[in-house]
């Protein structure tokens, strides 16, 4: 399964540093962050349920970027 989601995003850095924070995360099979846009892109693994899934994704993303904010 495959979502979008606004994303808050301060600097193309950081959305790289995101990129890569997320799909470290269980659950995600792949992601990206733009920058331009602040969408992000996850594909979920099989049977991985997004809610859970994107609330670890912001723990991460807030690792990167304290004031990140991800629309879910």
């Amino acid at each position: 399964m495959k979502k979008t989601y606004k994303i808050e995003v301060d600097c193309a850095n950081c959305a790289n540093k995101m990129e890569c924070a997320a799909s470290k995360v269980p659950g995600v099979e792949s992601v990206t962050v733009n920058f331009m846009t602040q969408k992000m892109n996850v594909s979920f693994a099989e049977g991985a349920e997004p809610a859970a899934v994107m609330k670890e994704v912001l723990k991460a993303c807030k690792k990167v970027e304290n004031d990140c904010e991800i629309e879910l």
